[in-house]
């Protein structure tokens, strides 16, 4: 926030105050061209008051006790003054007076001053992709504020609706420079979103005294999750890659197919989550690092697979982990080539394969969706059943099976055709 301000702090009497000639002394503070006055419980005589020096004219017996007084004052005042500029508050006349006063004071403070607290409480809590998101809203927020407030901040107390609904304007009509498409209504949602965590923050901190949020209303658009299908499994499986790295590529996305792990924590995995289950075989036990749940996934033939393949790969023995490590940006550059190469017309990212298998691998196969979202690591069922949701394939074989129970058993049918019918009697002939 823009901090060079004007600031004085002066002395005044009001002669039209005055009774039998003694008035009080007022101080007068000003910070730009905002300036208010009050009081002091100090009286001097009109006659003696030099208002060109804003004190006692010198030659009055009691002007250094009351000259001493004002400087005081004024010392204390200013001393307010610095240590709100200091703090990044937003400073003003009325705070100061109450601060001096000692009255109840109705602190404000910038939102970039909220946004740096929240930076150092929450980093040791929060992961560094979490960190680098509210670090990227933020500078939308200061891009918004420099296009079209013409400030560098605003005080926590100034965000209600119609700063909500102005910035989500702006983000909805911001055109990026370093790509194309503008940002979509989910995009939008999410920056809105954390805007909300700043507020709710300053709520439980007492900074502000309402929810500027309370009347606006989330809006989210459902998307389709993507997923693959055992066709298109079986043809990146299936498919040899000349270069060997995007071949490596194609192993860890295959290995998050059958066991559901995001990308950071594919390249976390280290030897010691992988340890022997109930069941004698072998399994995956960790903690994701997104939402710090717990997470146990047995490790299915192909998975095992994949990880002997890379027990002794020097870049895996140096890095102690159970893969090579590789940075997200290429790997979804290669993601992108396998692919085209392939012929599958799907977006291929580690959210498609984690997707693939909660719903090829396991819902498809009757997994309990209670235990799929166990190995998932949701904190809420609801999020699993997103995936159920999009699975026709196995909403037609279950009703498949509910046909099969309601319709007649082909032999019991079979069988009532071979019945052969009863005669009529036939009428005796008379002779």
């Amino acid at each position: 926030m823009k901090t060079s301000q004007s600031f004085g702090v002066h002395f005044t009497i009001k002669k039209e105050k005055a009774k039998d000639g003694v008035t009080n002394v007022y101080a007068a503070i000003t910070i730009n061209k905002e300036r208010i006055r009050f009081a002091l419980k100090h009286y001097v005589k009109v006659e003696n008051w030099d208002a060109g020096h804003s004190g006692l004219k010198a030659r009055v017996p009691e002007a250094r006790d009351t000259n001493a007084y004002l400087e005081q004052v004024k010392f204390t005042i200013t001393t307010y003054y610095q240590q709100l500029q200091i703090a990044g508050k937003e400073v003003t006349p009325a705070l100061l007076k109450a601060m001096f006063l000692g009255e109840q004071t109705d602190e404000t403070y910038p939102l970039s001053k909220l946004m740096d607290y929240h930076y150092e409480t929450a980093s040791a809590a929060l992961t560094w992709s979490t960190i680098k998101h509210y670090a990227v809203t933020r500078r939308y927020l200061e891009k918004f504020l420099k296009e079209k407030r013409n400030t560098t901040d605003v005080r926590i107390n100034d965000i209600d609706y119609r700063f909500i609904i102005d910035f989500e304007t702006f983000l909805r009509n911001h055109q990026p420079k370093d790509h194309q498409r503008p940002m979509n209504n989910n995009g939008v949602m999410k920056h809105l979103i954390r805007l909300r965590k700043m507020t709710t923050l300053a709520l439980k901190l007492t900074w502000i005294s309402k929810d500027p949020f309370k009347n606006y209303k989330f809006r989210y658009k459902k998307v389709e999750t993507a997923f693959l299908t055992n066709a298109e499994l079986t043809a990146i499986q299936q498919h040899v890659f000349e270069a060997e790295s995007i071949n490596m590529i194609k192993d860890f996305f295959f290995f998050a197919c059958y066991t559901g792990l995001s990308f950071v924590d594919l390249m976390n995995l280290k030897d010691n989550n992988v340890v022997t289950g109930e069941d004698g075989g072998k399994w995956l036990k960790l903690f994701r690092q997104k939402s710090n749940e717990p997470t146990n996934i047995p490790l299915l033939e192909p998975a095992r697979i994949i990880m002997a393949k890379y027990r002794d790969n020097p870049r895996s023995l140096a890095c102690g982990t159970v893969f090579p490590t590789i940075s997200n940006q290429k790997v979804n550059s290669y993601l992108k080539e396998i692919a085209k190469m392939v012929g599958v017309k799907k977006k291929l990212t580690f959210g498609v394969a984690r997707h693939t298998f909660a719903t090829t691998i396991t819902l498809s196969n009757n997994v309990p969706i209670e235990t799929v979202s166990k190995m998932m690591g949701h904190t809420k069922i609801a999020t699993t059943q997103i995936y159920a949701r999009v699975l026709l394939k196995k909403i037609s074989d279950d009703m498949s099976v509910l046909k099969e129970k309601l319709e007649p058993h082909p032999k019991r049918a079979a069988a009532r055709k071979g019945v052969p019918k009863v005669a009529p009697k036939r009428k005796r002939q008379a002779n």
